[in-house]
């Protein structure tokens, strides 16, 4: 007993912690990754790797199925903490240290789970990075009452395979309908975007906000998302820029981005003075970045207003980025912005931005724009 109790106490000071953003409760998700660095605990990419499930804020109808069968993907010991505010982190966080030690809990969650969890008939089949992404329409397929696709083919246990499309020149290809979100690391919160591939060029996508409602539909709800709220606009910024980098493969710089957001959220202004300047000098001298991001989501001066979007979005992903960290050395010395250098990127045009690109360079060219709040979401601050 005691070495296994040894061994237990080693096991948590370990704990890979899969995190799932509910849309608006930026905050709280920042705050969990930043107690994670303090414990030396880790992020965790899929429920197969996760010990703990962290979910920050109270999910919608839509979410809370999808984080359903995340749950049902963990293998045991598992725990999963709902984080309600930024403030309740450091006590989930401890309850579900201590829960992972209990044994008895864990034999009578091994002993109460199903071995092989239900699907439903008509849920989605098409998962990203090993994460089932709940019930999702794909477009134009048809969900029937008895789990089918219209006319798709379907392989063995019900996964969609690509049905017939034309392609440019006129010839037939097979079409794939993947939705990516709501679920990713480093990606919007709560986006879900449905491509349609043909090979691995994006064809046509649509974009929906989980538990909110299609970008086409405005009923004049209060805006908010991963740049609203109470948040410093240099406080987001790093975090987008964060994500990017750490998409991008280039750990450190997305260690620097991630102290100076953090030093920004907190309010100190030397650090974060610091931190930007290293994040910036990190930046341009990687070149891995380079590599990783230019020629990503090519813009030029019609593109922008054919979109509608700011001068900062012309050139590439690697532009992009560099203009986004000038930004925030702007913003950490007290310079505010002007408001033609901080519009942002309507969730509109998504869709269109992604179209052509083959999906590799999807997540890249999202992560690389400044989006504006989504209309579907409340503004939540601090709370």
């Amino acid at each position: 007993m005691g070495l296994s109790g040894a061994l237990a106490r080693l096991a948590v000071r370990a704990t890979r912690v899969l995190v799932v953003e509910v849309p608006g409760h930026w905050a709280t998700r920042m705050e969990v990754e930043h107690q994670l660095l303090r414990r030396g605990w880790r992020p965790a990419w899929t429920p197969a790797d996760a010990d703990v499930l962290a979910v920050c804020g109270a999910p919608g109808p839509e979410l809370s199925e999808l984080v359903d069968r995340l749950w049902e993907q963990m293998p045991g010991p598992r725990v999963r903490a709902d984080i309600t505010s930024p403030g309740t982190v450091g006590s989930a966080l401890d309850a579900a240290a201590a829960l992972l030690l209990d044994t008895p809990h864990h034999r009578t969650d091994a002993q109460e789970r199903a071995q092989e969890p239900e699907i439903p008939e008509d849920a989605d089949h098409g998962g990203h990075g090993g994460m089932d992404h709940g019930e999702m329409d794909h477009g134009e397929m048809d969900h029937g009452g008895h789990g089918g696709h219209g006319g798709m083919d379907m392989a063995p246990e019900g996964i969609p395979l690509a049905e017939g499309g034309e392609d440019r020149d006129g010839l037939e290809m097979d079409v794939l309908h993947l939705p990516l979100g709501p679920v990713l690391p480093f990606w919007p919160a709560g986006l879900v975007l449905r491509c349609s591939l043909q090979g691995d060029v994006v064809v046509n996508a649509e974009a929906s906000m989980v538990d909110g409602r299609n970008d086409d539909e405005d009923d004049g709800a209060g805006a908010a998302g991963p740049s609203a709220g109470p948040a410093p606009a240099a406080v987001v910024r790093c975090d987008q820029v964060m994500a990017l980098l750490a998409l991008a493969g280039v750990e450190d710089a997305a260690a620097c981005a991630r102290r100076a957001r953090d030093a920004l959220l907190c309010g100190d202004e030397d650090a974060a003075r610091d931190a930007v300047e290293r994040l910036d000098r990190t930046v341009r001298r990687s070149w891995l970045l380079r590599s990783s991001l230019r020629g990503v989501l090519l813009l030029d001066r019609a593109g922008l207003e054919r979109h509608g979007l700011p001068g900062h979005c012309r050139g590439d992903a690697h532009d992009r980025l560099l203009s986004r960290v000038e930004r925030i050395r702007a913003e950490a010395g007290g310079t505010e912005p002007t408001p033609a250098e901080d519009g942002g990127v309507p969730w509109a045009v998504v869709p269109d931005l992604v179209t052509g690109l083959e999906l590799g360079s999807v997540r890249l060219a999202v992560a690389s724009l400044d989006l504006d709040p989504h209309p579907a979401v409340q503004a939540v601050g601090h709370g």
